[in-house]
């Protein structure tokens, strides 16, 4: 059972962002194999500072990509790209979310800001919520990717929340 209402997620920890943006490639081919048309294929990273990463795998694949945000619609022939923040309110049918680094999610900026323990667990439940919701916005397919180390969230995906 996954942690959030969607498909089961297939996680990856790769050793570098090579080896993920050939394993996202990879997988954005399969989905074009399956049938799922690219406007149906969404990929979220956290910050516009991960989108090369993204937009990388998508060319690997051989695919156009447009950068989305919240509410906009991803015109034919292309992978939607967007940051975690634009998800609401999104569906794809295939989604990756992706660039999940221990540095990243949380973001280590965040998490040097922290002034008392009371702040570090919002800033912990706030991170693990927009990963939560990014992740809920795959309809049949969902891919989720880290560089080593990755997040520690990351396990939550695939275990059921204790809330």
């Amino acid at each position: 059972m996954s942690a959030f209402n969607g498909p089961e997620p297939a996680i990856r920890a790769l050793d570098s962002v090579e080896e993920e943006t050939v394993a996202v490639s990879e997988w954005l081919r399969e989905m074009k194999g399956q049938g799922v048309a690219e406007s149906e294929i969404g990929i979220f990273v956290r910050t516009v500072n991960q989108v090369d990463r993204a937009m990388s795998a998508v060319r690997a694949a051989g695919l156009k990509s447009t950068r989305i945000a919240e509410n906009m619609s991803v015109p034919g022939g292309h992978v939607g790209i967007g940051i975690m923040q634009a998800a609401k309110r999104l569906q794809f049918r295939a989604l990756a979310v992706i660039a999940c680094d221990d540095d990243v999610i949380p973001l280590e900026s965040r998490l040097a800001e922290i002034a008392d323990e009371a702040d570090l667990e919002d800033v912990y439940n706030t991170e693990r919520h927009l990963l939560y919701v990014a992740c809920a916005r795959a309809r049949d397919h969902l891919l989720v990717t880290a560089v080593e180390p990755a997040s520690d969230f990351l396990e939550d995906l695939s275990h059921p929340m204790n809330v």
